[in-house]
């Protein structure tokens, strides 16, 4: 009987992983019907049910969960000994996949991304954003952006820049129609844009000086769920809104925005990149993390 090949068992080993052979194709760059094709003759070929299909899910059997653990570290360490391989060429290739939140995109594209796409033309880089914290290694990832203290520790990380804030910012035209807050407990007055979480949950808005931390659940007939949403929103004088100092920089300067209880808002631990620490990181990636600290000391 012919023994299964490095296709099939890589296919088997994303479909596993994701459990779910659309997610695996994407990864794959195959079809999904080529995927579901590779799975039945992987089981045709080693004689047991790998996968337990229905309509709606796939799942590994017991016996898929057994090869499954055997195989991702012998996968890894032919991914790692093919990417010391491209170390050999003359310009890396491939592809770089990161999940990242809408502020993470904007910090990379200021400085990083150029420089990348100069540096690696033959690059394919991929900025995902989905908006919610994922497992960047069942989903597929090469590596992910996020706040620092939300970066689970097996990770190595690598900061994307200084310390971020939040701010409360409203327009020039809704501060004329409206008494400035004086405190945080001033918002209660106000018309606040507030945002809903992929989770459901509406955040309340975090203020602290000299020591002093108050969680506001802020009122608001406006929700959205996009920060770029709720700063247009604001920007029109639709009302308060609570987003990233750094993604409202430039409309702070032009004063079309004006920040309000500034002295409410400290910093925080910035965004950083991480990416698993357990393996050998493919040359694609390699070049992107290259990219970000040269970025940084220069």
């Amino acid at each position: 009987m012919p023994k299964p090949d490095i296709t099939q068992l890589s296919a088997f080993a994303e479909v596993a992983t994701l459990r779910s052979f659309r997610k695996a194709a994407e990864i794959l760059e195959i079809s999904p019907s080529m995927v579901s094709h590779l799975m039945r003759r992987l089981e045709q070929r080693m004689g047991v049910r790998l996968l337990h299909r229905t309509t709606r899910s796939v799942a590994p059997t017991q016996a898929g969960e057994r090869l499954l653990a055997r195989l991702r570290p012998a996968l890894e360490e032919l991914r790692g000994a093919l990417g010391e391989v491209d170390d050999f060429r003359d310009q890396a290739t491939g592809r770089v996949r990161v999940d990242t939140p809408e502020q993470g995109v904007r910090l990379l594209l200021r400085d990083v991304v150029p420089a990348f796409q100069k540096a690696f033309p033959d690059i394919e880089l991929d900025l995902v954003t989905e908006g919610r914290l994922v497992d960047i290694v069942k989903e597929g990832f090469d590596a992910g952006v996020r706040l620092g203290g939300t970066i689970p520790r097996d990770m190595i990380a690598i900061p994307l820049g200084g310390q971020a804030r939040c701010i409360a910012v409203a327009s020039p035209g809704y501060l004329a129609r409206h008494k400035w807050p004086q405190t945080p407990d001033d918002h209660q007055s106000h018309e606040c844009i507030r945002v809903r979480l992929p989770n459901g949950k509406l955040p309340a808005w975090e203020f602290e000086k000299r020591g002093q931390t108050l969680a506001i659940d802020v009122p608001g007939t406006l929700i959205l769920n996009q920060e770029g949403l709720m700063i247009e929103a604001a920007l029109v004088g639709l009302g308060v809104a609570y987003v990233f100092e750094s993604s409202v920089r430039d409309a702070l300067k032009a004063r079309r925005l004006t920040s309000v209880l500034d002295d409410w808002c400290p910093g925080f631990p910035g965004a950083f990149l991480y990416y698993p620490g357990n393996r050998n990181l493919p040359s694609a990636l390699r070049a992107f993390v290259d990219t970000i600290k040269i970025s940084r000391a220069s």
